[in-house]
């Protein structure tokens, strides 16, 4: 790869991982002050739980939607587009005095979200085909990275900015800001690049609604979603509920999430060095299944939190990768994606309900875990008929790079 080919690569991985980077941190950080914020604007409860599962939501109803954008506006502009709105919804939250003004933001930054998260697996397929796994590596890793930032830093940002809470939650559109001129140039190229030119629809940017597998991978993805997002609403409360403080219990969730940033980086590589997915994800399931039956017996929070970080970590990624594997083309792989996350986020949002319910009806959280442990034992046979399908790729690195290099620099 000679030196401008490497400055292409480098742009456009500089260009995915700033748009990742984007992608939870306007959920992640309302977490850690919403106590402040409902006391402040006087909201219930349940009220309060919609600035989290709004984004979620949005990201399921309104993936479907971001293929026909892109097919229609073209990936890069589409992607720019939906950052813009992203920091918009952010920023707005700086002069957010009503309850109804910050689930307005939650809104707004999950449009975004639900255009931008499909839309990377096809740009990761359009520019770096042959190297999926490794840069499916980076693009889970940075989201992971953005989660863990905004959640553990959006309280002392609080108090270095004289205790504002708002200014906390808008500080995170700089994410979306830095973004914004590498991607603005690439939306500029692209538009160019397509001048003139006539837009078709092709059939591979159709959501796959008749493909068996198509379902199968939306099944998997949204029994991941389910695990992931009820340990984040709920791994803290069922420490506590086992005797420990709220401050350990806290440590214990920022654990939880910092754990998933190496191996969301490095179990892909380790995929790609060693193809056989189907026991990777088999075994990151079991580690999620370990941790789950370790806290039914009360077994120590760090061992628990230990088997459900890696199990978590691993699967999130694996879940991103699937559909690019799948797919031959960037259209192909972004509608695979969006039924994915579509449907997987409906479901995954349902989660968290489901333990508060079960929590609510028979106390204790014992019976909720045992019913997220027999939802793994689900997951573990739709992973038997996943399979170690191999990914199927036509295009070398360089040679992709060479495809897109006039939309990336003069």
């Amino acid at each position: 790869m000679d030196k401008e080919m490497k400055y292409r690569f480098g742009y456009l991985l500089c260009a995915l991982f700033l748009a990742s980077i984007n992608l939870r941190p306007a959920i992640s950080s309302i977490s850690p002050l919403l106590e402040t914020v409902r006391n402040e604007l006087g909201m219930s409860g349940s009220t309060a739980s919609l600035l989290t599962s709004i984004p979620v939501l949005c990201m399921g109803v309104f993936s479907p939607f971001a293929v026909k954008l892109s097919t229609r506006w073209g990936l890069e502009r589409v992607l720019t587009y939906s950052l813009i709105v992203i920091g918009f919804g952010t920023v707005l939250r700086l002069y957010a005095n009503s309850s109804v003004l910050l689930l307005i933001t939650a809104f707004l930054s999950g449009l975004g979200i639900a255009i931008c998260g499909p839309l990377l697996s096809g740009f990761i397929k359009k520019y770096f085909a042959s190297r999926a796994a490794s840069i499916v590596g980076m693009y889970s890793m940075a989201l992971v990275l953005g989660a863990a930032l905004s959640a553990g830093l959006s309280v002392p940002f609080q108090s270095m900015m004289h205790g504002s809470w708002r200014a906390s939650l808008a500080v995170w559109a700089l994410f979306a800001l830095i973004a914004l001129p590498i991607w603005w140039q690439l939306a500029s190229r692209e538009r160019a690049q397509k001048s003139g030119g006539k837009t078709t629809v092709s059939s591979e940017s159709q959501l796959p609604l008749r493909n068996k597998r198509a379902w199968l991978l939306t099944v998997f993805f949204g029994l991941m979603a389910v695990m992931f997002y009820s340990m984040t609403a709920w791994l803290a409360p069922a420490i506590v509920s086992m005797g420990y403080d709220k401050g350990f219990a806290g440590g214990m969730l920022t654990l939880f999430t910092v754990i998933q940033i190496p191996v969301s980086f490095f179990l892909p590589m380790l995929i790609a060095r060693f193809p056989k997915r189907m026991y990777w994800l088999l075994g990151c399931a079991m580690l999620e299944l370990i941790g789950m039956i370790l806290f039914m017996v009360h077994a120590s929070p760090w061992f628990i939190v230990i088997f459900l970080g890696l199990g978590a970590g691993g699967l999130f990624p694996m879940a991103l990768m699937l559909p690019i594997e799948e797919t031959d083309s960037a259209e192909a792989a972004s509608a695979w994606s969006a039924m994915n996350q579509s449907g997987g986020y409906i479901v995954g949002s349902l989660g968290p309900l489901f333990v508060g319910w079960v929590h609510d009806a028979w106390g204790g959280f014992e019976l909720a875990f045992g019913g997220l442990a027999v939802l793994i034992v689900i997951m573990l046979v739709l992973q038997l008929n996943i399979g170690n399908k191999k990914p199927r790729v036509a295009v070398q690195p360089s040679e992709q790079i060479k495809v897109g290099a006039n939309k990336v620099v003069s």
